[in-house]
């Protein structure tokens, strides 16, 4: 048997026809395994009958929905490569990802008609796309585009031929870069197999499981939970977005039993949580990532009756690094755990030596997880896997007398935001291209609603620019989860000798500022 992901779906459309595959929260639309794989089938053939070849590039620009799924997994059939476009970014953002990974199809949602199209008026110099394929109903269709249910039905639903397989590319997942401009990392059928594996083995998965996905599908922490769900036989059961109020209403009606939810969307759910209202009862764990989990956090969902599994990954990785057991999440609280089943994880001081127990060092990750590399940046991917095929997180952890890791801070500048990765970089280059401004730096500052927000400090050689003029000049050319939400003007920014800012001063000044 081939080694391709698409092929979760057929084994599951023989083994457990009949369970719920695919629970559409917003519509209320169900599929089974059978059904599911169908879809998938006319995905991959009406991919195929457009000219798709082994290796071409398929973009999605989608909320989560049964019309991902399908797309992924008829994609992977199929043989093509993946790539899960952020929603949240603009036009110019997601034109450089298009560009950059070559992508030459997109499926895309009535939502993005507007930003889809003036990607499309750009013609060569805003994508190579030349299928553009519309989720949605006929009338709101824009006139250059295929509609998605049309090309479906217009292909059959046998298993089509599997050229894709093992190291074979699967997916390219960007993320932001440190120096401004995202990078794709690659992961192979093999590497996302290896992922679930990995970690179906560690967490406590089980058969018939019903996992609540909320967070987007464009990210590692919602695309790994899937796979793994499909791969043991459980059901998902999908929102579209989160929402902090609708959620607990889910919880009850699909009988949840576990999902997956970053620090701040646990916070935002607390403060509608209503005890005599809500059933919680069939719902087993939350796992949580994405930053560290505060204990004051575990402690009330403790209390609450719900434990919370702090997890600890990258997108590098597939999502797998470090987990937390059912046994030692409230008394080991604050730790993220120790590594995966196939996972190995060291912590090492600046010479590359493994440091000793509660001694702080650098988290290196190793396992068959651990992606290929980033598309088209072989510097980079060297920098960042060891001849050993050690990755270099960039995070800094401490690791206990008995093996338990403490996420402390990143070696990286990154900010997360609301679950959301935001490089100061990106944010730097787009305010220094204002008329009047010469300098400028940003730190991510705590943030009560989102965790942690961007605060830029800016040096000025107009005297008049203000504040409210420099976020509003930041307005639409960064996705919103990427703005600055204060800015502090400065005459000077602490460099180093060789001219590199000193975040880590910056960050003790305005130690005490803080945002909504």
């Amino acid at each position: 048997m081939k080694n391709n992901i698409g092929l979760f779906i057929t084994k599951r459309a023989q083994l457990t026809p009949n369970i719920d595959a695919v629970v559409d929260v917003a519509s209320g639309r169900r599929q089974n395994y059978v059904e599911l794989n169908q879809r998938c089938n006319r995905v991959a053939n009406s991919l195929a009958d457009a000219g798709l070849e082994l290796g071409d590039r398929v973009a999605t620009l989608l909320m989560n929905g049964p019309e991902f799924v399908e797309t992924f997994f008829g994609t992977a059939k199929a043989g093509g490569v993946i790539v899960a476009l952020n929603w949240r970014l603009v036009a110019d953002e997601l034109s450089f990802i298009l560009t950059d990974s070559g992508s030459t199809t997109l499926v895309f949602g009535t939502a993005f008609n507007d930003v889809v199209t003036e990607l499309q008026s750009r013609g060569t110099d805003g994508t190579q796309v030349t299928n553009w394929i519309h989720v949605g109903d006929a009338a709101d269709r824009p006139s250059f585009a295929v509609g998605y249910e049309d090309m479906l039905a217009g292909v059959g639903d046998t298993e089509p031929e599997i050229v894709a397989c093992d190291d074979d590319l699967l997916f390219i997942m960007y993320t932001s870069g440190t120096t401004g401009l995202p990078k794709g990392v690659m992961h192979s059928h093999l590497t996302a197999l290896w992922s679930v594996i990995t970690g179906n083995t560690t967490a406590d998965v089980r058969y018939a499981d019903r996992y609540l996905i909320c967070l987007p599908l464009f990210h590692v922490g919602a695309l790994n939970p899937l796979l793994s769900t499909f791969q043991k036989g459980g059901s998902a059961i999908i929102m579209a977005e989160f929402d902090p109020v609708k959620i607990w209403e889910v919880f009850a009606e699909e009988r949840i039993t576990v999902t997956l939810a970053v620090p701040a969307m646990l916070n935002f759910m607390l403060l509608t949580y209503d005890k005599e209202n809500h059933d919680i009862s069939s719902l087993r764990w939350v796992m949580s990532g994405a930053a560290p989990v505060p204990v004051s956090l575990i402690e009330t969902y403790a209390a609450m009756g719900i434990e919370i599994h702090q997890v600890y990954g990258l997108t590098e990785t597939c999502g797998p690094g470090c987990l937390i057991s059912p046994d030692d999440a409230l008394v080991r609280a604050g730790s993220t755990g120790k590594a995966f089943f196939h996972t190995e994880v060291r912590v090492v001081d600046e010479q590359g030596n493994d440091c000793g127990s509660e001694e702080s060092g650098e988290v290196l990750i190793r396992g068959p997880h651990i992606m290929l590399g980033y598309w088209n940046r072989p510097e980079a991917t060297a920098e960042a896997i060891d001849a050993d095929g050690w990755l270099k997180t960039g995070d800094i952890a401490l690791l206990d007398a008995d093996g338990f890791v403490y996420i402390q801070d990143r070696l990286k500048d990154m900010i997360i935001s609301g679950g959301e990765n935001v490089y100061p970089a990106e944010i730097e280059n787009v305010i220094m291209s204002m008329d009047g401004v010469t300098e400028a730096a940003v730190i991510g500052v705590p943030s009560d609603k989102w965790g942690e927000s961007p605060l830029a400090i800016v040096v000025k050689s107009d005297d008049d620019i203000t504040a409210q003029q420099i976020l509003e000049y930041c307005d639409g050319k960064l996705a919103r989860f990427k703005l600055p939400r204060l800015v502090e003007f400065t005459d000077v920014i602490p460099r180093n000798p060789t001219g590199k800012v000193l975040k880590r001063v910056l960050r003790d000044e305005y130690k005490e500022t803080t945002t909504q």
